[in-house]
């Protein structure tokens, strides 16, 4: 069941990205039977049927047929969508470095340097720094 939905999710996403609404998929139905009409009535293939509808044939396409405007106002994939998404910054009178903010800008340190060496050693060469 979950991988089920994890496949519908990813397959929602990936025609929401390639633009393709579940209006079109029902419509692909009336694409097929327009698609079987240019066929049997001018013997197209499906690259020129593609072409005629949605490619570079199709403003001449659609001047010469237009008792066909209806049918073809009904072929998915004919929505026209603008996605803008304006960007704006504001900057105000206060800038960034003079904002105050939660976190310290200078910690103390928690450590300390401690003498770790006795006189028990005398004074021999191998002895550890005594200044720090």
């Amino acid at each position: 069941m979950n991988k089920i939905v994890t496949i519908g999710i990813s397959l929602l996403i990936l025609l929401q990205g390639a633009n393709v609404h579940f209006k079109d998929l029902v419509e692909l139905g009336e694409l097929m039977e327009h698609y079987q009409f240019h066929n049997e009535e001018y013997g197209d293939n499906f690259i020129v049927f593609f072409s005629k509808h949605y490619g570079e044939l199709k403003a001449s396409h659609s001047e010469k047929h237009q008792e066909e405007q209806k049918e073809h106002e009904k072929l998915p994939f004919q929505h026209q969508t603008q996605c803008a998404q304006p960007l704006v910054f504001v900057l105000g009178s206060d800038s960034l470095i003079n904002s105050y903010s939660e976190i310290p800008l200078a910690s103390k340190g928690n450590f300390y340097y401690q003498i770790s060496y006795s006189h028990i050693w005398g004074d021999n060469p191998f002895q550890p720094p005594k200044h720090a």
